[in-house]
């Protein structure tokens, strides 16, 4: 499965018809993307629910990537929910949320070993209360050790937002922040959207005009933390230079959304999640959510495959939603031919598909093959709202099709 999985990824990112330095630098990104790459999702799960506007016999297919989200949808009582990720980290993780939700005792618990992430008491609670549970391949995941020779259970005493690739980078961001002189917890201290934006102004924008900043974020392998491969970097910074484009769009984090209610902003500019009784989580997180979770996370399976090949071995007229992040950016025609063909056929009356991309238009008009494309309606309106909505702020267009 390890050498499949790569080899899969690596035809996905690495592109074809590319010189031999674009090609070296994509196979770099698919190495870096074998590990814990998110440790929480960084699409809103509100927005997708409003998006895909599930029922209570919808059958969702998603990319599990951290399983916030996956988790998150079985609070609007879907039939179920099945997550699909090639990433083995990925898939350990989900199936660990599961496997607490169901066995450990209490909310409190749950609470501390997920929200806050960091007490030393959590390598017992996992040896005792849910090592038990978890199938062999997740638990000798999170029991072997990794580059540093730590368990990487161990992620959970000292901060699993603060691991993975995306979490080094944020780490790696509050570095220059700190060389720059730049106070990030003022953006969470403040206490109004004018507050908020007078911070942004005074202290984050000016630095998208340093010399450095701007040369290093011209450099497709500086974003490799946000998962963004050097095929996808293009299309993220279209005619302007890559600085402008993350200026304007942690503008949006940074002031677009009060930060009382927008955890992706405590993890952008916080390093985790706020620890406050009103503290801004996930759904799946969230106390008053805490029942629910446990009343229907037998709904939800955790697969690590192809999602490709997932959707293609599903029954005609099976599935009804799909979310497939922002994967197709890194697809090729063809590929995506592949992809819709087998959602077209595996979909039922009404379904309803939602992606998202680094650009703001959706990519399927003049690449999808048009036999395939006019079967489905874009629901534009619905998508402009979702994308404005979208409390995480990286992506461009969030884009919701639907069966015709």
């Amino acid at each position: 499965m390890a050498t499949q999985a790569k080899r899969i990824i690596e035809d996905a990112v690495v592109r074809k018809d590319a010189g031999l330095a674009d090609k070296l630098l994509d196979k770099a990104f698919a190495l870096a993307f074998k590990g814990l790459v998110y440790a929480q999702i960084w699409e809103d799960p509100v927005v997708d629910m409003e998006g895909l506007a599930i029922a209570p016999d919808s059958r969702v297919m998603c990319i599990a990537s951290g399983s916030c989200n996956a988790l998150s949808y079985l609070i609007a009582n879907p039939q179920a929910v099945t997550a699909v990720d090639l990433n083995r980290a990925h898939v350990a993780l989900g199936r660990l949320k599961i496997a607490a939700i169901r066995h450990l005792p209490s909310y409190e618990r749950f609470h501390r070993f997920f929200a806050h992430a960091d007490h030393k008491e959590n390598a017992e609670v996992y040896r005792s209360m849910i090592a038990p549970h978890l199938d062999s391949e997740s638990r000798a995941y999170w029991e072997k050790r990794d580059l540093r020779g730590r368990r990487r259970i161990n992620y959970f005493t000292r901060g699993i937002y603060r691991q993975g690739l995306l979490g080094n980078f944020i780490g790696v961001a509050h570095l220059f922040a700190k060389l720059y002189k730049i106070d990030l917890s003022r953006v969470l201290a403040a206490s109004t959207l004018e507050e908020q934006r007078e911070v942004f102004e005074r202290e984050l924008a000016p630095v998208f005009e340093k010399r450095f900043i701007r040369w290093l974020t011209d450099q497709p392998a500086s974003l490799f933390g946000l998962g963004i491969p050097p095929a996808q970097f293009a299309h993220l910074a279209g005619d302007e230079r890559m600085a402008e484009v993350l200026r304007r769009r942690l503008e949006k984090l940074a002031c677009d959304f009060a930060v009382k209610d927008n955890y992706f902003a405590w993890q952008a500019f916080g390093r985790g999640y706020d620890r406050s009784e009103a503290a801004p989580l996930q759904p799946y997180l969230q106390r008053s959510n805490w029942d629910t979770m446990r009343e229907r996370v037998e709904r939800l399976e955790v697969v690590r495959a192809n999602m490709v090949e997932w959707i293609g071995m599903r029954e005609p007229a099976s599935v009804d939603r799909f979310v497939l992040l922002d994967a197709q950016d890194w697809m090729n025609n063809a590929q995506l031919d592949e992809l819709w063909g087998r959602i077209t056929r595996a979909s039922r009356p009404g379904a309803r598909v939602l992606f998202r991309t680094a650009a703001e238009p959706s990519l399927l008009p003049g690449r999808l093959g048009e036999s395939i494309l006019s079967r489905w309606r874009y629901l534009d309106e619905l998508s402009a709202d979702l994308t404005r909505r979208d409390r995480s702020s990286i992506y461009g267009g969030v884009h919701v099709y639907e069966l015709a």
